[in-house]
């Protein structure tokens, strides 16, 4: 076990505001299958509220799965028929540091980096 913290932030860069009630699923991967750890949504801010990995927290590949579809199509924003559904973020933890995954998000395209 390692000490650390995963968080996420999403933002809506069609609105240019943070993406509120998206929902997201944490996976931790085994090879070629991942294993469901955390369901969550996004809150006003566009962040989870509590971290998505803290006491769980190791060392491994994990992906986050973003439901921008889904949340574009509540909002009303975008395509009949989406270009983007689920969008998978997987990266790996390797320290025992905080880790933070955000999301820059619209109808059409997205980016991710390594935040702090």
């Amino acid at each position: 076990m390692a000490g650390g913290a995963l968080t996420t932030h999403v933002l809506d860069t069609m609105q240019g505001k943070p993406a509120r009630g998206m929902r997201l699923e944490l996976h931790y991967v085994h090879g070629d299958h991942t294993h469901h750890l955390v369901d969550s949504y996004t809150n006003e801010d566009g962040r989870v509220d509590q971290p998505l990995l803290s006491d769980e927290f190791q060392h491994g590949e994990y992906e986050i799965r973003f439901h921008v579809g889904q949340y574009f199509e509540r909002i009303g924003a975008g395509p009949e028929t989406p270009f983007l559904d689920v969008v998978p973020i997987r990266f790996t933890i390797s320290e025992d540091r905080h880790y933070h995954v955000p999301l820059l998000v619209s109808p059409f395209a997205y980016s991710t980096y390594r935040g702090s």
